[in-house]
C-alpha cells in the first residue's frame, strides 16, 4: 500500500489506521485500538486529523443494544491515490496505441510479455522458499512491491489464501480481461500449484477483494 517512500513520509500511525480501514471498510475506534495498540482518544485524534485532511469520513450505525448509534470511519474517494495504479491513463493509452499501430492483439501480447518477465524476475527468490507457504507468502509480499494491496490468510475450512484489496492493473483488467489469466497462469507456474481466482462484492461484511486460493492447501476444488 501507498506509492513508494509516501509510506516514511507520513506518521505512521495514519499507515496502520488506513491499512486496517482498507482491510476492512470501516471500523469505529475501540475495534481499531484493539488492533493497533495505544490509547483510546490518541487513535480518535489520528483518525479526525485523517477526517480533517479528506481521507476519512464517518458514518452512524445502530447498536443491537440500547445506547447511541456508533461512529464508524472509513476512507473516502481521497484516498484512493494513495494506492499506486500503474500510471492508469497513460498504461491504457500506451497499450490502446499499439493496439492501432501493430494490430487487435498487441495489447494483450504485451501483457502476456510483462507477466512472463515477472514470472523470470521472481522465479529466483520464490525458489528459495522451502514450501508451498512459504512461497505464497513471498509471492505476496512481491506482488505488494508492485503496487497491490492484501494479505495472507489461512483457516482449516477455506485453507490458503492471498486476498487482495487493490490492484494496481485493474482498469488494464477491465480493459483486457484476458490478462487476468495471463496473470493467474504466473501465479501457478511460480507455486507449483493450482490457484483459484474468486471475486469477492462488497458489502457490509467488508469492501470489496479478490482471493487467489491455492489448490493444494485445503481449499475447495470446485
Amino acid at each position: 500500500m501507498f506509492a513508494r517512500g509516501v509510506r516514511d513520509l507520513v506518521k505512521k500511525q495514519w499507515v496502520r489506521i488506513v491499512d486496517e480501514l482498507k482491510l476492512s471498510g470501516g471500523l469505529p475506534v475501540p475495534e481499531l485500538q484493539r488492533r493497533l495498540g495505544g490509547s483510546y482518544m490518541g487513535i480518535k485524534d489520528q483518525c479526525e486529523a485523517l477526517r480533517k485532511r479528506g481521507y476519512l469520513e464517518t458514518w452512524r450505525i445502530p447498536r443491537k443494544g440500547i445506547g447511541r448509534p456508533e461512529i464508524m470511519y472509513r476512507l473516502t474517494e481521497k484516498a484512493s491515490c494513495l494506492f499506486p495504479d500503474a500510471g492508469g491513463g497513460l498504461s491504457v493509452a500506451l497499450l490502446d496505441a499499439a493496439r492501432h499501430l501493430f494490430g487487435d492483439t498487441a495489447p494483450e501480447r504485451m501483457l502476456l510479455q510483462h507477466f512472463q518477465k515477472l514470472r523470470e524476475d521472481w522465479q529466483p527468490k520464490i525458489s528459495k522458499a522451502k514450501s508451498l507457504v512459504e512461497k505464497a507468502t513471498l509471492l505476496s509480499a512481491l506482488r505488494e512491491k508492485e503496487g497491490c494491496f492484501g494479505r495472507c490468510k489461512y483457516d482449516p475450512d477455506q485453507g490458503f489464501r492471498i486476498e487482495e484489496y487493490h490492484h494496481p492493473l485493474q482498469p488494464i483488467f477491465d480493459l483486457y480481461p484476458n490478462a487476468i489469466q495471463f496473470e493467474l497462469r504466473m501465479m501457478e507456474e511460480l507455486l507449483g500449484s493450482k490457484v483459484i481466482r474468486r471475486e469477492v462484492p462488497g458489502g457490509r461484511g467488508g469492501p470489496a477483494r479478490v482471493d487467489y486460493e491455492v489448490a493444494t492447501l485445503g481449499v475447495r476444488a470446485d
